[in-house]
């Protein structure tokens, strides 16, 4: 199936740059006897182009995985670190182990398997395309969860990006139990509460 054909494998994340919520990864090793028309960086895609391409993805590809890194591990080993544990995560899922991993940006994960960085390869290489559509739609799903844990903040909206409503609400009610506590917008506000509860947060009505 693969003879003669070194498997790549492509590799993007999703939610650096929120407060709130857990950073995805995903890895994806194409099959190129069944090709995925689309394929872009999932930002420039609309979110039902990428639910969508996700579907397909996950359906012609010879292998994919998807992982995480916590709200924890993010506050205990910075976002990058969290992101690249992610992504080593992602990789190591896979069901087909790949002989070399692009990813995409500026650094790689801590993996037994040669690795290049791509500086925009989430929109030239088609396997962190799809990558970047797998992260982009698992992690938006979660955020989706946790609305219903959390309703007040309105993570279904803005997927815990520091949007105005999702400030103000911060403002308001307090960080909740999946912020990022090593942000500056809610390391701000922890500063600032004076009733904190488990572990220096707040529940969903700001008590």
């Amino acid at each position: 199936m693969t003879a003669g054909r070194r498997i790549v494998c492509g590799v993007d994340e999703a939610g650096r740059g929120p407060l709130a919520g857990p950073v995805y990864a995903a890895a994806v090793i194409l099959d190129a006897r069944r090709p995925v028309r689309g394929l872009d960086d999932s930002k420039r895609l609309t979110e039902s182009a990428r639910l969508e391409l996700a579907v397909r993805i996950r359906s012609r590809v010879l292998a994919w995985a998807v992982a995480s890194a916590t709200v924890a591990e993010i506050d205990t080993l910075n976002i990058l670190r969290a992101s690249l544990l992610a992504m080593k995560r992602a990789i190591e899922g896979l069901a087909v182990t790949p002989q070399r991993v692009l990813v995409d940006g500026l650094y790689c994960p801590d993996v037994d398997i040669p690795a290049e960085a791509v500086v925009g390869g989430d929109a030239s290489v088609k396997a962190i395309s799809a990558a970047s559509i797998l992260a982009k739609t698992e992690r938006d799903a979660e955020m989706v969860r946790l609305h219903q844990r959390f309703p007040a903040y309105g993570f279904d909206r803005h997927k815990g990006y520091p949007t105005p409503d999702h400030l103000e609400a911060l403002r308001r009610l307090g960080p909740c139990a999946v912020h990022r506590a090593s942000f500056g917008p809610v390391k701000e506000m922890l500063l600032t509460r004076s009733a904190p509860l488990q572990g220096g947060l707040f529940d969903a009505e700001g008590r």
